[in-house]
């Protein structure tokens, strides 16, 4: 017999069945009113998982070793996915096109999947409200696979504030915002990404909407300011620059070889020589030759290249810009403390002038140049 519930009725008809010790079949578990099952997407296609639920529910194996570890039996390695196939729980058809996401997990730079199990909660607050909350990233925290489709990887989960209601996730960012907005257990050095990426910024890479300025001399095809024609992009998302390092690879956040989990290598050390390999997350968008011509900025090549003259070496497109975005300045403009410092009249601050005559001035103190001010 068949449970028929509408709503979230279902969740608890079926934790009181189990509290009890009732045996239902999975699939009538999660039926609901008209006989609809809660089982949808990719993992209710029984030309995909022909015994469906019955292929991450057996036995002991998710609560002993946690939903991780039964993900990357379908998801891991290939001896792993032809395991599942010779036991029929996976068609051979399928389990060639499946990506090893356990190798991605296992770079160098990821989530950490794998550090942590049993740590998510079905009905945890996130972003999180108490402090000493254990930060996590397991595989339900960004996929619900009960209705997860192959172009929709978020699809099903819930946390998107709307007043006071909470409904599913719509964008990307919405998803990352769970984990690295407002957590009040945020490791040290972590920001606030939403407030980062807010429209209403003087400025900010344009996740959320289209970007503030209309004068973004270096942009590269088919990047715009604003979508004029079709093909324009103008708006990005997180996953533009946080994602697998290989492009021909599974796509997502999963894990990188370079750090900060970014698709392209991005130098944030002061005094390092520039490449097109210490800069390629920034020159993927912004083109190199612009950049050092001084096309936006006259003394981009000066920071960045250093000066011969001296032998001394340039600093990061980090020393002085925040690619998320900055509270107080146009142009992205964040000093990173750890290079810039106060000036002698204890001013650490950057004044533009106008917008698209791009003039302004700095007041502060970067490899014992002082600035009080230097204009441009």
């Amino acid at each position: 017999m068949k449970v028929r519930l509408t709503g979230n009725r279902w969740v608890l008809a079926c934790a009181l069945l189990m509290m009890v010790g009732v045996l239902v079949p999975f699939e009538s578990a999660l039926a609901v009113g008209g006989g609809r099952t809660m089982l949808r997407g990719a993992h209710g296609d029984r030309s995909v998982l022909p015994k469906t639920c019955r292929a991450c529910h057996r036995g002991m194996s998710m609560k002993i070793s946690g939903e991780e570890a039964v993900c990357l039996q379908c998801h891991g390695d290939s001896q792993d996915r032809q395991t599942m196939i010779s036991q029929g729980y996976l068609r051979s058809t399928i389990g060639g096109e499946l990506a090893d996401i356990g190798d991605q997990l296992r770079k160098t730079y990821s989530h950490p999947v794998l550090s942590g199990q049993g740590v998510h909660r079905q009905l945890e607050a996130l972003p999180e409200e108490v402090s000493n909350a254990a930060r996590h990233s397991e595989c339900v925290d960004c996929h619900e696979p009960h209705v997860v489709e192959k172009d929709r990887p978020f699809r099903g989960i819930g946390g998107r504030r709307i007043g006071n209601f909470m409904a599913d996730i719509d964008k990307e960012y919405e998803l990352c915002y769970k984990c690295h907005s407002s957590s009040v257990n945020l490791p040290a050095k972590s920001t606030n990404k939403h407030a980062e990426f807010k429209t209403t910024n003087p400025s900010f890479h344009p996740v959320e909407g289209e970007g503030r300025s209309l004068y973004v001399i270096s942009l590269k095809e088919p990047y715009n300011e604003r979508e004029e024609k079709p093909g324009d992009v103008s708006v990005i998302t997180c996953g533009s620059c946080h994602g697998n390092d290989d492009p021909n690879g599974p796509r997502g956040p999963h894990g990188s070889n370079y750090a900060g989990l970014l698709v392209r290598n991005y130098e944030m050390e002061d005094l390092r020589p520039e490449s097109p390999y210490a800069y390629a997350l920034c020159y993927g968008c912004h083109d190199r030759a612009s950049i050092l011509g001084n096309e936006s900025f006259p003394y981009h090549a000066l920071h960045i290249l250093g000066n011969p003259a001296t032998n001394e070496l340039g600093t990061s497109c980090f020393t002085c810009h925040d690619a998320h975005g900055s509270t107080k300045y146009q142009h992205l403009i964040r000093f990173d403390e750890d290079v810039v410092s106060p000036n002698e009249d204890d001013k650490l601050e950057y004044k533009a002038t106008g917008v698209a005559s791009r003039h302004g001035s700095c007041l502060l103190n970067c490899h014992d140049v002082e600035h009080n001010p230097k204009s441009y």
